[in-house]
Formats: structure tokens, sequence, C-alpha cells
């Protein structure tokens, strides 16, 4: 199966055709825009005709994701850690850096964070700064300019929710260790949503959240230092090695394919009727990890082998997404099947390691 991105890329655009959705010259800032899912948000506002600017401070996202963007008029990079103050419309500001040829903006997406488990160790207080210093950052150039603004939460401020909470619902406030090894992440993220809030009743912003379930697909990072699940298990069964599954691989995660995911996030960018919410992003199917490996190795036609390891600490045991609210307002709910998604994300892969192998 040979992978063609813009194949993807053109399916979000005909389904916001579709919904009569559409972002074209709207100024729209998106934090982490070189990252894996930012990169997919950047293309499909590009593609628009929306003029769009990239912050990335490239720790985690990668030039390669929108190099093919470059040279496009309404696409803009700036190499920034959000995380520093950046002012927009203005020529000095003795506290950063200025932009002071974009006198406007519509919408910030603030999406910039690590956002790998085993970052967690290493990366901590990047992460940290990313959801708490950047967030309230991207929140005072929002206020500046009367923006709508995004931001991308996670499925992990519900710590690890017991089996009535399951699937979980945006009410249910979550069961998080605030010390543990993944609190860098957990708690910046629930940080950050307080940040927004206090924002939105001090000052009336439109804001909105959302809360991401997994997301695979094409461009997410890969490798064992990352420790994502379904990229992880490509790459070991294209190769042939033994698939590596933590604890009896008994516990579940939903899977959501980015496309689908993208579309959920524009169209709430887009919808006045979720200013002010919290709002699921997910696939509401749960599949088992032990699930996941055997399908990757069927789809792979690989020799590989599973083996068990240690469950780390903290390692959510269920993930599902209560979806009503996403139905509810934003008339979303994903489409891509399981299989199918997986099926492109292993031919991107496999393009990838042709093409790098050929460099």
């Amino acid at each position: 199966m040979y992978y063609d991105i813009n194949q993807d890329i053109s399916e979000i655009s005909k389904r916001f055709e579709e919904d009569g959705i559409t972002f074209k010259d709207k100024t729209i800032l998106v934090t982490g825009g070189a990252g894996f899912l930012g990169s997919w948000v950047c293309d499909v506002l590009v593609k628009q005709g929306a003029y769009c600017i990239c912050i990335d401070n490239l720790t985690s996202g990668s030039t390669k994701n929108i190099l093919h963007l470059m040279d496009e008029p309404n696409f803009r990079f700036l190499n920034h850690d959000i995380s520093q103050p950046i002012f927009f419309g203005l020529s000095h500001h003795p506290d950063g850096i200025c932009v002071g040829d974009i006198k406007k903006l519509d919408i910030v997406m603030h999406m910039a964070s690590r956002a790998s488990p085993f970052e967690f160790k290493d990366h901590p207080i990047s992460i940290l700064k990313s959801n708490t210093l950047g967030t309230m950052n991207a929140l005072g150039i929002a206020k500046a300019h009367n923006a709508i603004f995004f931001y991308t939460s996670t499925s992990e401020v519900y710590g690890n929710p017991p089996d009535d909470a399951i699937p979980t619902s945006e009410s249910y406030y979550g069961h998080v260790n605030p010390v543990g090894p993944r609190s860098c992440y957990d708690e910046s993220k629930r940080a950050g949503e307080a940040f927004i809030k206090a924002y939105e009743l001090q000052h009336k912003m439109r804001t909105k959240i959302v809360r991401i379930f997994n997301t695979s697909g094409p461009r997410i990072r890969h490798g064992p230092e990352y420790g994502r699940v379904i990229p992880n298990f490509i790459n070991q069964a294209l190769n042939d090695q033994d698939i590596t599954v933590f604890g009896n691989g008994s516990q579940t995660r939903s899977f959501t394919y980015v496309i689908d995911e993208i579309e959920g996030f524009l169209k709430m960018v887009y919808k006045d009727e979720a200013i002010g919410e919290v709002i699921n992003l997910g696939n509401d199917k749960e599949y088992t990890i032990l699930e996941l490996a055997k399908i990757i190795i069927k789809l792979t036609d690989s020799n590989s082998k599973i083996s068990f390891k240690p469950l780390p600490i903290d390692d959510p045991r269920r993930r599902c997404p209560d979806l009503s609210k996403a139905k509810r307002i934003l008339e979303w709910e994903p489409k891509t099947p399981l299989k199918e998604g997986l099926k492109r994300t292993i031919a991107w892969f496999k393009d990838k390691y042709d093409w790098e192998k050929n460099e």
C-alpha cells in the first residue's frame, strides 16, 4: 500500500466543504505547529487559505513536518519557545521578542508540549513550562488581539479512573498522582486548563479546551525513547523484533486516526457553540494493548513474538472517552476504523524507512 499524505489532507478538506466550514482569510497562530498534530493543523489551514503562523522551538517538532509549507505565501514559521514571551503587532517590548508586521490574530491554537510518556522523566521542566508559562503567554497573545483561544489538553487529566467512570465524561474530575512520574504532564495540563478558565472569567475571553485521547498516524514520532505504543509496535513488527507489551496487555486504550482528530480540532475552533466548553475527542471503542499488538503483527505480516515487561508506575488501566458532548456540540465522531488507520500508518512507516535509506 502506497501512502500519500495529500489524500488525507484532501479528505479533511472535503469533510469541511460538506459542512460549510472554512478558515479562508483568517490569521491563525499555531504553537507547536511543527509537531505531529500541529503540522497537520497547519497543512489544513494553509490549504483552506488561512494565513497560518507556526511557532515551534523544534525540541519535539521537526522542520521535516512543515518543510513543504515554507514557500507557501500564507505560511510563516517562527523558531521560538512559547514559554518565553513573544508579542505580535508591536515593534518593541522590553519583555520579549516582537513580530511587528502581524497586526491582527483571529485565532490562537496552543498545541505546544512534549507528550510522549518516556519523555516525562527526561524533560519534565520543559513540559511544565509549555503548559503553564506557555499557556499564559499564548493566552496573553489571544487577549491582546481579542482572538479565540483553543487549547489541546489531554485525557491524562483524568489520571486512572475507576471502571464506573469508563467511558469517561468531561465532568469526571480525575484521579491523578500529583507527585508521580507522569505528574509533569498530567498536572501541567490541569494547570493549563485552570489558567484558561481564569482568563475566561476575568477577561471574558472566548476559550475552548479539547481533551485528546490516544491519536496516531503519519508524522507521529517513533522510537523506543518516546514510549508511544502504536509507532513502537509498528517499528518492532516491521523489523521482526519482539513486540514489547507492558504488564499482561489487558490495559485498554482507544485509538483515533489523525485525520479524525484534526477534523474534530478545527470543528471545535470553528463552532461558536464550543465557546467556554471542555470536550473529549477520541474513539469510544476500547482495545486491549495485547489485541493491538496482535492486529499490528497481522497487518505487517511480521514474524515478531510478544514479550512482556513490568507495567510502568501510574500507567492508566483503561482509557475510553464519553463522546456525548462532541457528538452534540460539534456533530463529530471518529470515522476511520482502527485497522484502516493502522494500514495507512504502516504504509507511511514503510515509505519513510525506504526514503531514509536512500538519503
